[in-house]
């Protein structure tokens, strides 16, 4: 029968309304993993893009706390926000413009990537501090994207090496980023660890005493441990997500920390033929029940997605129509309990450790990759940070499992 509808049980509205959770034991665990992958090189937990989605301070807390010796962002703002939450871990900065301030990055001791041209602004935020910068110059291996090209390497060398010789500032690394790392068979990975050996060679032929050298993304990290060096960047595989196209996160040894979830909205029965969502691009091909989702393309759901898939009350369903601002819609079929299904949990994605979907799924749908999808998630969503780690023992606690266990006190 078509033309029932139902709304939440009031009950649910002590559930947030949308979320996405974040399990900080899951970033421990991640940074363990990496960890043991990369030893005996260090690693820098990346946690730019408010930590990927999920919220710098206490993502970059337990990466620390898991053993990362650094962390590292884009934007020297980035970094400022860690050192006004108190945490005070060597910190890399890399991506700048003629307008960051070079000189707070300076006085809160952030180290500072480099690709020459801020060398001369560097050294004014080191004289206006007066305390000598730290930086990592970036050689452009092939990327193509910031850092020293080859040819003019030696030239930045000499520059860095003058700044450093008058106490200006302190070359303690040589960086680069690889373009293909994730693809490990293909040839240019090689090509670009030859070019950053010999800028790293020339590097302390100068004068330059390094404290770390690093080229190892995620991808690289699992799979070319000649890319190690002394430092590893671990950016998405914190987050439990694989970087490569035929490895899930489970194959690797990692758990996604993000749970994006909601609340169905409403829950209606609708007639054969019932259009949903703008452009009625679907049109439901029986008598059948529609849920309604409250997230949409203003809290980051890619609006190119197709068939994104929605898990409620055990089973998955999937995104019918085009995703709209705030909301989305899925048919849950003839035989669905539209009083049971109003108000339920709708989960996104999360570990898929139950067969639910995950971010990779959401990926596909949207033709992207799971970096984008955790990413985007809007600041409309609160983040949630959980711990699954089970809370230590009291020492009363302690006692009484040793008396049950039949021990002595």
């Amino acid at each position: 029968m078509s033309g029932v509808t139902s709304t939440p049980d009031p009950s649910s509205a002590r559930l947030p309304e949308r979320a996405a959770v974040v399990d900080l034991e899951a970033i421990r665990h991640n940074v363990r993993v990496v960890r043991t992958v990369a030893e005996p090189a260090r690693v820098m937990a990346v946690v730019k893009a408010d930590a990927y989605g999920h919220g710098a301070v206490p993502v970059a807390r337990a990466a620390l706390e898991a053993g990362a010796a650094w962390l590292g962002v884009a934007h020297i703002s980035e970094a400022l926000t860690l050192r006004a939450a108190g945490i005070e871990a060597p910190t890399l900065a890399w991506l700048h413009t003629a307008d960051s301030n070079f000189s707070a990055a300076v006085g809160a001791g952030v180290d500072l990537g480099c690709s020459g041209w801020e060398l001369s602004r560097i050294v004014d935020a080191a004289r206006e501090q007066q305390r000598p910068a730290r930086v990592h110059l970036k050689i452009d291996t092939g990327l193509g994207r910031n850092g020293v090209t080859p040819d003019r390497w030696e030239q930045v060398l000499d520059e860095a090496t003058e700044y450093q010789d008058a106490g200006l500032l302190r070359v303690v690394g040589v960086f680069s980023h690889l373009a293909v790392a994730d693809e490990p068979d293909r040839p240019e990975t090689d090509v670009q660890l030859e070019v950053f050996r010999d800028a790293v060679a020339l590097a302390e032929d100068a004068g330059c005493d390094l404290e770390v050298r690093h080229i190892a993304n995620s991808p690289a990290i699992f799979s070319r441990p000649d890319t190690h060096f002394d430092l590893v960047r671990a950016g998405i595989s914190i987050y439990g997500l694989s970087p490569f196209p035929d490895q899930s996160a489970h194959d690797l040894g990692l758990r996604p920390a993000m749970t994006l979830r909601t609340l169905v909205s409403q829950s209606k029965r609708v007639p054969a033929g019932q259009g949903v969502s703008y452009g009625l691009t679907y049109r439901t091909p029986g008598e059948s029940a529609l849920g309604l989702i409250p997230l949409g393309y203003a809290d980051g759901i890619p609006r190119t997605s197709n068939g994104g898939p929605v898990r409620i009350a055990g089973t998955t369903y999937r995104v019918v129509g085009r995703v709209a601002m705030d909301q989305m819609v899925v048919d849950l079929g003839p035989d669905a309990d539209v009083e049971a299904i109003a108000g339920s949990e709708a989960v996104l994605f999360g570990t898929g450790d139950d067969g639910g979907p995950t971010a990779d799924d959401w990926a596909r749908a949207a033709n992207t990759i799971n970096y984008e999808i955790v990413t985007r998630i809007s600041q409309r969503v609160p983040r949630i940070h959980v711990d699954s780690r089970p809370a230590p023992l009291t020492e009363s606690a302690e006692h009484a499992v040793a008396t049950r266990a039949g021990g002595v006190a």
